[in-house]
């Protein structure tokens, strides 16, 4: 199974059953792959947590996983965007949706699976509960200490 993101390895067996986790959101749209000579190709393209599974129209296990991880998601033309990673920009996968509204949709719901997404979301509505109830939402999990969940803290 492809790969995208920077250098990291995952088990098969778990990416397919992830594969296999209700979608954030799923359709049949046109996809090409950063090879040369690559063509738009009708694939099913499964957003699930932060991975973007890709599977040929007729099969049911993914052909390919995007770790949506330190890439750009570009709006191109007219009903198209692109993914493409920080470390290797000429990396680009494309996207062409139906309509320019779909293009819209899969662009938003791409930029919010991100881990740094959410751990930003996180950090904002911890503060802003702290500031309603004075109390801490994350203490009785017992991890309101960890770094990755403070303010300019990144994950490693």
């Amino acid at each position: 199974m492809g790969r995208g993101g920077p250098a990291m390895r995952y088990n098969e067996r778990e990416l397919l059953s992830l594969a296999r986790q209700p979608a954030e959101k799923a359709a049949e749209i046109r996809m090409s792959v950063p090879k040369k000579g690559s063509v738009l190709k009708k694939r099913l393209v499964k957003l699930v947590v932060n991975f973007l599974f890709y599977f040929r129209t007729d099969e049911a296990e993914p052909i390919g996983a995007l770790l949506l991880e330190h890439c750009k998601i570009t709006k191109e033309e007219e009903n198209v965007f692109s993914i493409s990673f920080i470390e290797e920009p000429e990396r680009k996968y494309c996207f062409e949706c139906a309509t320019e509204e779909q293009c819209q949709e899969w662009v938003e719901a791409l930029k919010r699976a991100s881990y740094e997404f959410l751990r930003r979301s996180l950090i904002f509505y911890r503060n802003e509960i702290q500031k309603m109830t004075g109390k801490d939402p994350l203490e009785q999990y017992g991890i309101s200490e960890e770094a990755r969940f403070q303010l300019g803290a990144h994950r490693q």
